[in-house]
């Protein structure tokens, strides 16, 4: 299959069950789109790790190309200096040779020499025999005339001897040096052909060993290539995937405002019904009175008539008059703004209430339910929504033990919504309450310091 077609699959796949809560109904829950958000920044993560895995490989692979490159560059300048060497054992092997052509004329020279002597002893061989050998040197001593005539006989025949000695030490003189220059340069002329051969053994080993680091380098070069389509793919799934991301985050933006959008109409019915309230006490003051008028006892009956008045099921905060209330009693444990955690400088977007035993967590102000889930940082939590003299609130309930509300309910101020508890990233039981004027977002750019609404 093909690798562009299969990660196309696989970014529709993603797609498709992400974008199967916003089809499920008109309007999905916040609560929802985050889980679908979260999918996706995971799978996105997940993608964006195989990136980075693709992109080590890479490395590794130019780096593996550089240093094969780096040998064959050695075995290239290796090449090099032993084809020199071979041209320089060839000049040698050409320079003995011309020695030996010499060698051999010189040679033709001292055979042509020797065989002149040869013949010029076999000469004097056969005039010895014919004479009777070394008899006649004696015939020729004893036939002396004279005592000077036998003097200069001996010095003839001594001069005959000596010619036929140096003729025969000649020869022998030769003989033996042609053999010896025969030698050395036959010996010469094979320890060259044994170091041209060692030299073209040493060529073919490194011929070939570049041509392997060649085929490596090659090999390295189609490995990059097809990390470098993966990775292209990766990077087009990973795109993808931050469009679906940004996507969900405008949705979830939208039915935050939605939401805020129906919280501030509760705020106009609230007021209206006030408003109605308000008219209809008057009225019925305006009748309380004329009837007062007419009738005394009528009157003191009707002003004596005790209101009902119901108690809270558990203990909770005193609810405060105005718009907001006090989410928790307790003691406060932490302000908004800068302090120091595990050391740290940190900044605190909220404010911290601390209790023991049961205590429960009530709506700060009137609004809509957001989200209510769990977190690894929050624990339990609950986000809502609050439409104030037309301006959108969102306060925030971390950290507690249980939710009583879900997700697009509809709260009043100081209606019970959980109990504090030590969920989530917590060092010990308390309530981490936060308020932003406007949407909440993970960067916090919109929190506030709740004391500007709030009387703790």
């Amino acid at each position: 299959m093909n690798r562009k077609y299969f990660v196309s699959l696989s970014i529709a796949a993603v797609l498709t069950i992400g974008g199967l809560g916003t089809s499920a109904s008109a309007h999905s829950s916040v609560d929802d789109l985050k889980k679908q958000q979260d999918d996706v920044s995971s799978k996105k993560e997940e993608v964006n790790g195989k990136i980075d895995s693709k992109k080590s490989e890479i490395n590794e692979t130019v780096s593996k190309q550089k240093d094969i490159q780096g040998q064959i560059d050695v075995l290239g300048k290796q090449l090099n200096d032993t084809e020199s060497k071979i041209k320089d054992k060839e000049k040698e092997i050409d320079d003995t040779t011309a020695e030996i052509n010499k060698l051999k004329e010189e040679i033709e020279v001292l055979k042509q020499k020797i065989e002149e002597r040869n013949e010029l002893l076999k000469e004097r061989a056969r005039a010895i025999q014919e004479k009777g050998g070394s008899a006649n040197y004696v015939d020729v001593l004893l036939g002396a005339d004279s005592f000077g005539d036998f003097v200069n006989r001996v010095t003839a025949v001594n001069t005959i001897v000596s010619a036929d000695k140096k003729i025969m030490d000649e020869q022998k003189r030769d003989q033996e040096e042609l053999e010896k220059k025969q030698k050395q340069v036959e010996e010469k002329l094979a320890s060259l052909e044994k170091d041209k051969a060692s030299l073209q053994t040493l060529k073919k080993e490194l011929d070939s060993q570049k041509a392997e680091k060649a085929e490596l380098f090659k090999q390295l070069e189609k490995q990059q290539k097809s990390l470098e389509v993966e990775k292209a793919d990766l990077q087009q799934e990973s795109d993808e995937l931050s469009k679906r991301e940004k996507s969900i985050e405008g949705e979830i933006q939208a039915e935050q405002e939605r939401l805020a959008e129906l919280a501030r109409k509760q705020e106009e019915e609230r007021k209206r019904q006030e408003a109605e309230a308000a008219k209809k006490r008057a009225a019925e003051q305006a009748a309380a009175q004329a009837s007062a008028s007419s009738s005394s006892s009528s009157s003191a009956s009707a002003s004596s008539a005790p209101q009902a008045k119901s108690a809270p099921a558990v203990p909770a905060p005193a609810v405060s008059s105005g718009a907001w209330t006090r989410p928790a009693s307790g003691a406060i444990t932490t302000n908004f703004g800068t302090d120091i955690l595990n050391g740290k400088p940190r900044m605190h977007w909220g404010t911290d209430i601390a209790a023991r035993g049961s205590v429960p967590i009530v709506a700060a102000a009137d609004g809509i339910v957001i989200r209510s889930e769990y977190s690894s940082s929050y624990g339990n939590v609950v986000y809502m929504t609050h439409s104030i003299n037309g301006k959108t609130f969102t306060t925030v309930y971390a950290h507690m033990s249980s939710a009583l509300v879900g997700n697009g309910q509809s709260v009043k101020k100081g209606q019970q919504i959980g109990y504090m508890g030590d969920t989530g990233y917590s060092f010990g039981q308390h309530l981490h309450f936060e308020l932003h004027a406007g949407p909440w977002n993970a960067a916090k750019s919109n929190a506030v310091n709740p004391r500007q609404y709030i009387n703790f």
